[in-house]
């Protein structure tokens, strides 16, 4: 970006400019790709958006709240919604290893749960990102409750935790290239539980 470009960008206060905002996620995704996660840092962020340390952590309070905004403009994970929970499920499985597999977000995620470990800021943002995707993946099952498929009393919430857990099991193992078959083995096991019959 160019310095015309950069002194075009005016601050609006506490309140997320647009424009400047963008071109803090754009210059984050550059460190990451240039840098790899090992590398990425808030100072090389600013420097590359040429933007204020304070601005970024005024508006992403921790390397991890910029990551995963980094993270979730990447992701394009369809749902699916084919009227059938295990098909649902399994679909959305195959396309999520497909995505972490074949972009860049797969180890930023990676990246995200293993900072996750040792630092307080990045785990509460991993969890609040997760309580998001839980409720997300919760749907699909509140989907199948409505249609009659799976029982009233299933808690959408663990059977979301359930998925969760078998996909980032294969995220941290390196195994995102696993077999359809084994996937939809995987969801026809969780799901033998909650099926109305």
């Amino acid at each position: 970006m160019g310095e015309a470009a950069a002194r075009g960008r005016k601050s609006i206060g506490a309140k997320r400019n647009p424009e400047s905002a963008d071109a803090i996620v754009k210059a984050a995704e550059a460190v990451l790709r240039e840098a790899g996660y090992a590398g990425f840092s808030i100072e090389a962020v600013a420097r590359r958006a040429r933007a204020g340390k304070p601005t970024i952590y005024r508006w992403w309070p921790s390397k991890a709240a910029l990551l995963i905004e980094v993270y979730q403009r990447q992701k394009r994970v369809e749902t699916p919604d084919t009227g059938n929970i295990e098909d649902d499920l399994a679909g959305f499985l195959e396309n999520l290893f497909a995505h972490w597999r074949d972009t860049p977000s797969g180890n930023i995620f990676r990246s995200l749960i293993a900072e996750a470990q040792s630092d307080e800021t990045a785990a509460a943002a991993l969890a609040d990102y997760s309580k998001g995707r839980r409720g997300h993946t919760g749907r699909m099952i509140e989907r199948a409750k409505a249609r009659g498929e799976v029982a009233a009393d299933v808690d959408a919430g663990i059977v979301a935790d359930l998925i969760a857990s078998f996909a980032w099991r294969h995220l941290l193992t390196g195994r995102l290239d696993e077999d359809d078959a084994v996937i939809r083995a995987a969801v026809r096991y969780i799901t033998r539980g909650i099926l109305t019959t």
